[in-house]
């Protein structure tokens, strides 16, 4: 099996030398560069489109899934653990008191948004909220008129449908217009493996308007996700498990540009999750758990230059969340959050078109139920630009970053039940260093960074032989070095991404009791992704997604530490129809058991066909 594997990956890499023959269609995939789309593909082998979808091949980027990533996917980013990670829709953070679970629950069709960024070490500090490690930001999408329909089924008695439809006044950006956009998906199998059956659906919509220099969304999203997993939390304890998630979002959105590269973004949402979790299915009175979460935010951004060599980049962020859980006690039910970054900048112009940049600045987090924090932020940059798109940079950069953790784990009871909290849980202060730098060619990228982080009382879900009924909430120091490399090239009609990581962590927990760390021990400390599209001749396009890893040992995981996924689509264009689009796909190619989360059963192999049809 391992030779098949090694040959597949030999074959992606030895297609970029094939000659060019034919051209890309209209509606292919963006191009695979830094910076830009890093994966091959688009849609999910499983089910509808989310913006989680595939990102377990993004470089920059470890996902995490309990049954599939789009049923319960954990992001995490340079070793963080899931809760360390943000989802920023324009000016604001999504965020889920509860637990960090459930930061992936947003009811937004992918089209509606741009290109998300993962922002990381300054980027983060500056942008991110209550997310000390990285965010992942999504801006909004100007409306075009057109849509798709998709329908599907597979193995597993799969089955899904979509539908996406938009309408704009006008496509000229330089008068006012307005835009209307909607969509609804749904989709239900039996899983890849027994009791790993869903049912997904979800609906969005959104108005917009688009002044000359200016956009304003007004969205409304809701989702219903029920997914059965053996062991989905549980683990070891042998039970088969289910999830009811219900998530709504209202959210309104405006963006000003004015003068030259200047712009302020204002976002404010409300989101409702529900939750229901059942241990077993087979008896739900042995121990089921209601959860339901408000949130209201108000999210504040934006650029201002002064002169030619100095700018202030600038974000802020007010929060107030709400909880009902009948798993939690009740004297922690509520916080407010608030977090206000300033980042000064000023550019020096070098000889021979390069510039030399300077940032230094700070970030206040506030919350009335925690200590409050003070973090610098800093980086140098040197850049130099030359023509059609090429430039060079490096830089180096220290930034600081605080969060406070969520209620399972600090508003729980300590001696009883399956997850056991800690109230005395302290803010979570994390520093990082960082050196790196970026090549861009025309036809070629390459991206390198090596970091440094320090993450104190990082919290962290943690198993005791002593205590084996019951996974505990624990604060950990720990010091995690990490290399990232990723390179791109292009040659006609083919494209790839590769990419590698390592990753090493000294933990210190304090105590003597702790055997085994679920998730901020639970990373790879070698992991290598490689994406490819390939397009042989005007009507079939072959897109091609892989990901190697060496996992840290750990006492819960049954199996082996090693994983190779592969996610395979085929696509037919036929010439006789116009916009239509055949494809077959293939998620977990090698049918690799692997286990993401350590005690937790790995997918199976899940095939599919669909047809989408483009106006």
């Amino acid at each position: 099996m391992y030779k098949i594997k090694s040959i597949t990956v030999a074959l992606v890499i030895a297609l970029s030398f094939i000659p060019e023959s034919g051209k890309a269609q209209d509606f292919t995939l963006p191009t695979l560069y830094v910076r830009a789309q890093q994966t091959a593909n688009i849609f999910p082998v499983s089910t509808y489109q989310t913006l989680v979808s595939n990102l377990e091949f993004e470089p920059r980027i470890d996902l995490q899934s309990r049954n599939m990533a789009e049923a319960q996917g954990d992001v995490s980013i340079r070793g963080g653990i899931f809760e360390n990670t943000g989802f920023r829709i324009g000016s604001a953070t999504l965020i889920d008191p509860q637990t960090g679970h459930y930061f992936t629950e947003i009811p937004i069709a992918p089209e509606m948004l741009e290109r998300h960024n993962v922002l990381t070490g300054v980027d983060n500090g500056l942008y991110g909220f209550n997310s000390t490690v990285g965010t992942v930001d999504y801006g909004w999408s100007r409306i075009v008129t057109g849509g798709k329909l998709t329908a599907g089924g597979g193995d597993h008695s799969l089955n899904f449908q979509r539908v996406h439809a938009a309408w704009s006044s006008s496509d000229n950006s330089s008068e006012w217009s307005w835009g209307a956009e909607t969509e609804a998906s749904r989709s239900a199998s039996d899983g890849t493996v027994r009791y790993g059956d869903h049912n997904f659906n979800r609906y969005s919509a959104r108005v917009q308007l688009v002044g000359p220099r200016s956009q304003t969304d007004l969205f409304a999203g809701y989702q219903s996700k029920f997914f059965g997993w053996p062991e989905l939390y549980a683990a070891p304890y042998g039970f088969n498990e289910t999830e009811n998630v219900k998530t709504r979002l209202v959210l309104l959105n405006h963006r000003q540009d004015y003068g030259i590269n200047n712009f302020w973004e204002v976002t404010a949402y409300y989101r409702r999750n529900n939750d229901h979790y059942i241990l077993s299915r087979e008896k739900p009175s042995i121990y089921e758990a209601f959860h339901e979460t408000n949130v209201y935010a108000l999210g504040l951004s934006g650029q201002h230059s002064f002169g030619n060599n100095a700018g202030l980049d600038y974000a802020m962020q007010a929060t107030s969340d709400e909880i009902d859980s009948s798993s939690l006690e009740k004297n922690f039910t509520s916080r407010s959050y608030y977090k206000m970054s300033l980042l000064p900048r000023y550019h020096i112009e070098l000889q021979n078109r390069q510039i030399l940049t300077l940032r230094g600045g700070a970030s206040l987090d506030v919350s009335n139920r925690d200590d409050s924090a003070l973090s610098p932020l800093f980086d140098i940059t040197w850049k130099k630009i030359g023509q059609d798109g090429i430039s060079e940079s490096i830089y180096l950069s220290y930034s600081q970053s605080s969060q406070v953790a969520g209620y399972t784990a600090t508003g729980g009871s300590e001696t009883g039940g399956l997850f056991r909290s800690r109230h005395s849980l302290d803010r979570e202060i994390s520093q990082n260093f960082e050196l790196g730098g970026i090549i861009r060619q025309r036809e070629w990228s390459a991206e390198g960074a090596v970091f440094y982080r320090q993450d104190n009382n990082l919290v962290d879900w943690t198993f005791s032989k002593e205590s084996t009924s019951a996974r505990s909430a624990n604060n950990v120091n720990i010091k995690t070095f990490g290399v990232e490399l990723i390179a791109t090239r292009r040659l006609g009609n083919f494209e790839t991404i590769i990419s590698y990581s390592y990753l090493n962590k000294d933990e210190d927990y304090k105590a003597t009791n702790i055997d085994a760390s679920f998730y901020a021990l639970n990373y790879p400390g070698h992991r290598v992704t490689l994406g490819a599209i390939w397009r042989p001749i005007d009507i079939v396009e072959i897109r091609i997604d892989n990901e190697s890893r060496n996992q840290e040992a750990n006492l819960l995981r049954a199996g082996d530490d090693e994983a190779f996924y592969t996610h395979l689509t085929a696509s037919v264009f036929p010439p006789k129809f116009s916009g239509l689009e055949i494809h077959f796909a293939v998620d977990n190619l090698w049918n690799d058991n692997f286990q993401d989360v350590p005690g937790t059963q790995g997918r199976g192999d899940q095939y599919s066909a669909g047809l989408t049809w483009r106006w």
